[in-house]
């Protein structure tokens, strides 16, 4: 990328706002959602989390891409996001894991990325107005061409972005288990992949645990054939209430198996409850969003990207509230008063820091008495 003349860009939103700068990614335009993540590093992350399918991404961090990208810490096996956009990007990373730089690694994965944007004021408007339909358009357009083109791209709510992102057919996640002697191998899970980041399947590994991964919409039959002492509902994108297939498979399993829902899991495992999710204005997105326990009141620290919430309103009786977001008082975790089944909205497999949350891998490997592999 270095010695590269930078084009023009644009990004129009369906509001009629316009922001200019200058490309950095791949010379084409793209169309999506636009949210904003917090975060203050973890860029490579963010790129390959299958969550942010259909999605452009802000970052509220002004400098972007100066430790490089590596492929170690990628979440899946490529980026997934709409375009990506940035105050200021580094095309001189300075870290001993890099192997390339941001722009080149945009680039050679056909994402579109915008630099040279006041993103200060792009993230107060999406914080005022929500979450908006945009496009980001390389080189020279007329302005007003380009905000109606940005209201023609489709809405999140009206897209299968599941599908997109989902495996197509079963497979066994290839990392030996950490453990030695009586823990290894001895648990059986089952992943059913709406979306799924690699760090979930690791820490699993990590706890002696064997995995199938399997597509969004198996069945609780087809999940129970594998035999699992525990099922998995992962993370993922999009709207859980275009995935009635995924939350009958939830319904069909509670009671059955000791189930844990992750993110995109945790709103389809709501939805099986009986309970109704809906959409959040801007979304969670970044590493730094405070959630109490409430049965111990200890607050952690948590990475979370999602768009849609469960109302706890609408959970019947047998389902009880564990976890809320300190900011907005959104629910963050449930879990079933007498069944196996629990459940959040946050991703204990991410560390924005510190691991407040990654025992909630022990206490899912607890529920499981089986003894299989």
């Amino acid at each position: 990328m270095m010695g590269r003349a930078s084009l023009p860009a644009t990004i129009a939103l369906e509001d009629g706002s316009v922001f200019t700068g200058a490309s950095f990614g791949a010379p084409r335009d793209s169309g999506g959602e636009f949210v904003f993540n917090t975060g203050m590093t973890g860029y490579e992350e963010i790129l390959t989390d299958p969550s942010y399918k259909g999605q452009v991404v802000v970052m509220t961090v002004p400098h972007v891409g100066n430790y490089g990208v590596n492929g170690d810490d990628a979440e899946s096996g490529a980026p997934h996001v709409a375009g990506f956009v940035v105050r200021e990007a580094c095309r001189e990373p300075s870290n001993w894991r890099s192997r390339e730089s941001l722009p080149d690694y945009l680039v050679r994965h056909g994402i579109t990325g915008i630099e040279g944007v006041d993103t200060r004021a792009l993230v107060l408007l999406l914080r005022e107005k929500g979450a908006m339909r945009g496009i980001i358009s390389v080189g020279k357009h007329r302005r007003a061409a380009l905000v109606e083109q940005a209201r023609e791209v489709p809405r999140i709510e009206e897209r299968d972005l599941v599908a997109e992102v989902t495996c197509a057919e079963p497979y066994e996640w290839k990392q030996p288990p950490v453990p030695s002697g009586a823990l290894r191998g001895k648990f059986h899970v089952v992943v059913v992949d709406c979306g799924v980041k690699r760090n979930i399947m690791r820490c699993l590994a990590d706890r002696g645990c064997r995995i199938t991964v399997v597509p969004a919409f198996t069945g609780a039959g087809e999940i129970l054939a594998q035999g699992p002492d525990g099922v998995v509902f992962s993370n993922g994108p999009g709207d859980p209430e275009r995935l009635p297939q995924v939350s009958a498979a939830v319904a069909g399993l509670i009671g059955r198996v000791p189930v844990f829902g992750i993110c995109l899991g945790h709103q389809v495992i709501g939805r099986a409850l009986g309970g109704r999710t809906y959409k959040l204005k801007f979304g969670h997105h970044g590493g730094n969003h405070p959630v109490m326990h409430l049965a111990s009141g200890t607050v952690a620290i948590t990475v979370q990207n999602h768009n849609f919430a469960v109302d706890a309103e609408s959970l019947p009786r047998e389902a009880e509230v564990t976890h809320l977001n300190l900011n907005d008082r959104t629910v963050e975790g449930l879990r079933h008063r007498e069944l196996p089944l629990f459940s959040v909205q946050y991703h204990p497999e991410a560390a924005p820091g510190p691991h407040d949350a990654i025992s909630l891998f022990d206490r899912f490997v607890e529920m499981m008495p089986g003894e299989h592999g």
